[in-house]
């Protein structure tokens, strides 16, 4: 089976494939620390705002920086695959920065979707998106499921509250 983690010269080419077929990229990102519903359905939905989903994923070192000490709780090539087995991702690129600015400016998507702890003004990329003519859009359901709220559960040894 072929990867769908790609580098960004050939994610480049892809992107501009599809654009080329009149095609809507879209962009989501994200840490994907331990994969939890809320994720699915994040992904579900911005993959369909368009025709080509791009998953960004935070490598190691930028969760650590993001999410603290002892995070990620999976390395970023077991994230990057877990994610790539998903149907409604397409593609999925690793990347370090602090934020997917860099990212968006090269590869420049119709579509930057972010998740419900966001809204449109708050997304930290919205003036790079907007500037080179995209838009914004929040995509999924209420933020109401975390990694860490998983991860403490586990550290805890007692059973999800959405079980009982």
């Amino acid at each position: 089976m072929k990867s769908k983690t790609k580098a960004l010269p050939e994610l480049l080419k892809i992107v501009a494939r599809y654009r080329t077929a009149g095609k809507t990229v879209v962009f989501a990102n994200g840490c994907f620390d331990l994969i939890h519903v809320g994720h699915i359905r994040y992904l579900e939905a911005a993959r369909a705002l368009g025709d080509l989903l791009v998953l960004g994923l935070n490598g190691d070192e930028s969760v650590r920086l993001l999410k603290g000490p002892g995070r990620p709780a999976m390395n970023q090539d077991e994230r990057a695959e877990v994610l790539a087995a998903m149907e409604c991702v397409d593609y999925v690129i690793l990347f370090d920065d602090p934020t997917a600015e860099r990212l968006l400016r090269e590869l420049e998507p119709e579509i930057h979707a972010k998740g419900t702890d966001y809204s449109e003004d708050s997304v930290p990329e919205r003036n790079i998106v907007l500037a080179y003519g995209g838009s914004v859009r929040i995509a999924g359901d209420p933020k109401d499921h975390s990694s860490r709220d998983l991860l403490k559960q586990i550290a805890e040894c007692r059973p999800s509250s959405r079980n009982e």
